[in-house]
């Protein structure tokens, strides 16, 4: 299957017009429309209904295919890049809201000097966006590095999406808090059972807290949505936790000084990771052996 004719199919089926499609891949309408044809025909079916614009049955399953074949193509032709000869420019991270912070919060690795610091080198740039994103990024070679976190069973990995030969190292761990309003009637206890709050109203945050996550790591289908926030900006998660719009599950550096209780069981840990291609020796290199733990 041709790549270009299968990206062009994509764009069509995203847009839902040929010539919106072709003034993005910078083709002609008549060649975006002779790319559908052709990949119509290999296939032996229509793959687009013309009017509207949009994929057949055949077409929505072709388009669970796509995302993932198209990610991996470029995910292999950033591995050769990093395998080769690289040019000297500034380091690219991309990191989750909390990842970073926690990252370079946490105490040095045992191997390292107690006093070596867990800094950028000088004209890194960073980019925060969802775990997912990081992951696309680092696989397509839009960033050298990911720092990416979530919620797992003490020492175990995070459930990360697949998306070619990627290394995720442990950064570290701490505790996770359940962030309340004022007055909350659980305020104050000692730690708090995940069960016991089931049907209470959850912030759903997919940026920095997602529940779909907190439910997988948990083993739960309860934790209702209540606000959903878009966001990345943890302070502003906490202001919607405060006003009483449901409750969030944070590690306990990220929870401020508002009321929180611990997170008792079940037993479960924030976890940051760093995540790469192949490094060369270089700045990116050195960065992960100054995180891993």
């Amino acid at each position: 299957m041709d790549p270009h004719l299968l990206r062009a199919f994509v764009t069509v089926s995203r847009l839902g017009s040929f010539s919106a499609a072709a003034g993005e891949l910078g083709y002609t309408q008549s060649a975006v429309s002779q790319q559908i044809a052709a990949l119509e025909a290999d296939l032996g079916t229509r793959l687009l209904g013309r009017r509207p614009v949009a994929p057949t049955a055949a077409g929505r399953r072709l388009l669970e295919h796509a995302g993932p074949l198209l990610l991996r193509l470029a995910a292999a032709r950033a591995d050769v890049a990093r395998a080769a000869a690289a040019p000297v420019r500034p380091l690219r991270i991309a990191a989750t809201p909390l990842a970073l912070p926690a990252a370079l919060q946490a105490p040095p690795p045992a191997r390292l000097p107690a006093a070596a610091p867990r800094v950028l080198p000088p004209g890194a740039r960073v980019s925060t966006a969802a775990l997912e994103q990081v992951i696309e990024r680092v696989a397509t070679g839009e960033a050298d590095l990911g720092l990416v976190d979530g919620v797992a069973a003490p020492s175990d990995p995070l459930a990360l999406p697949q998306a070619g030969p990627l290394t995720a190292v442990r950064v570290g761990e701490e505790p996770l808090v359940v962030a309340l309003p004022a007055g909350h009637p659980l305020a104050g206890r000692a730690g708090l059972d995940l069960a016991d709050l089931a049907d209470a109203r959850w912030l759903d945050a997919p940026q920095i807290s997602a529940l779909p996550r907190l439910r997988l790591a948990a083993r739960m289908d309860g934790l209702r949505p209540g606000a959903r926030y878009d966001g990345h900006d943890v302070r502003t998660l906490l202001a919607l936790a405060a006003a009483g719009h449901g409750l969030v599950l944070l590690p306990r550096s990220a929870a401020g000084d508002g009321p929180v209780v611990a997170l008792a069981r079940p037993r479960l840990v924030h976890r940051v990771e760093v995540v790469h291609g192949a490094l060369p020796p270089g700045p990116a290199a050195a960065l992960v052996t100054s995180l891993s733990v």
